[in-house]
């Protein structure tokens, strides 16, 4: 008896981080993952009936990016315009992950913005420019030099919000990049990366939201997102 309330005792935590209160749900978030299960997630790209791939595991009340084995990239079933959407966020050392927003199927070469998630201090990633770490608009515009980036192994936590064209990205309560969806600073920043010959890179759209899969090991839970009003 004592050994199953210790092993239910020893669950809750991890059940209590994929839950909303009372007072999130009156504010209109759900949750885009549950815990138990990928509902609500379908392949990047896929056929309607798409499985997804091995490399996405729920372990514990975790989603498991597993590393090395293919899982492809995941995208939520539903779109989204203006929206907030949290998570928190876990790497192993030297991993690379990211989160994508406003993702469409018909741009496959640069499907999404993403935020970065990054061992920035990995020796293979610290030399890196400011624009690939972690929280910045992915080779477009870099975070804030003074994020609150907690190391390898431990558990972040991240926001963005989109309300119109201003998008911010938040990292362990901090907002750590603000700019404006189509803007000459946007612009200047697809023009001078990886992006350049995608002229709608970095405008207003409709889309999903997306896991990505770098091969590398990671940790997703309390990932949850509420629709705004346009502004």
């Amino acid at each position: 008896m004592k050994t199953v309330m210790l092993l239910f005792a020893l669950a809750l935590p991890a059940l209590a981080d994929n839950t909303l209160t009372s007072e999130e749900q009156s504010a209109g978030w759900t949750l885009l993952f549950d815990g138990a299960s990928l509902k609500g997630w379908r392949p990047y790209g896929g056929k309607p009936d798409a499985v997804i791939g091995a490399g996405w595991k729920v372990d514990e009340g975790l989603l498991h990016k597993v590393p090395g084995v293919k899982g492809g990239d995941i995208i939520s079933e539903k779109k989204y315009t203006d929206f907030e959407l949290a998570w928190e966020w876990r790497l192993a050392k030297g991993a690379n992950n990211g989160v994508k927003y406003m993702v469409t199927e018909a741009r496959p070469g640069a499907p999404g913005y993403e935020y970065q998630m990054l061992d920035d201090e990995s020796d293979q990633w610290k030399k890196l420019h400011a624009k690939a770490k972690t929280a910045s608009f992915y080779e477009v515009l870099p975070p804030a030099a003074d994020k609150p980036l907690k190391p390898a192994g431990e558990w972040n936590s991240s926001r963005i919000l989109v309300q119109g064209n201003s998008v911010e990205h938040w990292l362990n309560g901090k907002k750590v990049l603000a700019y404006e969806l189509g803007s000459e600073a946007v612009k200047a920043g697809v023009a001078d990366s990886k992006f350049k010959k995608y002229p709608d890179f970095g405008t207003k759209l409709t889309g999903h939201i997306m896991l990505t899969d770098h091969t590398d090991e990671a940790w997703f839970r309390s990932v949850k997102i509420r629709e705004l009003p346009a502004k």
